[in-house]
């Protein structure tokens, strides 16, 4: 498994910033977002800017999660030690993502076509062109 970007990390630890996202993910997962959330603060504390990005980021604020992930990054690579520890903390809070095993069924009668998808993070874009002549 490939070690995550900071900015993937970033996302994790703010997670229940973003109220949607934390039902998601396990209790033990939950408590562990708490301690890479924690690990961040006191690795960033001292940086007036990271600071003002990181209270920006807990109060809901998107915008400024990709300047911690930049403060994140740039840490990390810094601090080689630092950067496993909260990579190794933030594969075990992926592993303790719920799945979605629901089912999806769809009847189509007359020729008609239709399109499923689950989504997960991101955008999907789900749809036909038709073009008709020259």
């Amino acid at each position: 498994m490939e070690p995550l970007t900071a900015g993937a990390i970033a996302t994790l630890a703010f997670t229940k910033a973003f109220e949607k996202t934390i039902e998601k993910f396990t209790e033990v997962a939950l408590a562990k977002i708490d301690v890479l959330r924690k690990k961040i603060w006191q690795k960033l504390r001292g940086n007036p800017n990271a600071e003002k990005a990181l209270t920006a980021v807990e109060q809901g604020n998107k915008v400024e999660l990709d300047k911690v992930a930049g403060y994140l990054q740039y840490v990390m690579l810094e601090d080689k030690e630092f950067a496993t520890e909260v990579q190794a903390l933030a594969q075990e809070i992926n592993a303790g993502k719920l799945q979605d095993n629901s089912h999806m069924t769809q009847y189509n009668s007359d020729n008609a076509r239709g399109w499923q998808t689950k989504v997960e993070g991101g955008t999907a874009y789900v749809g036909e062109n038709h073009f008709h002549g020259q």
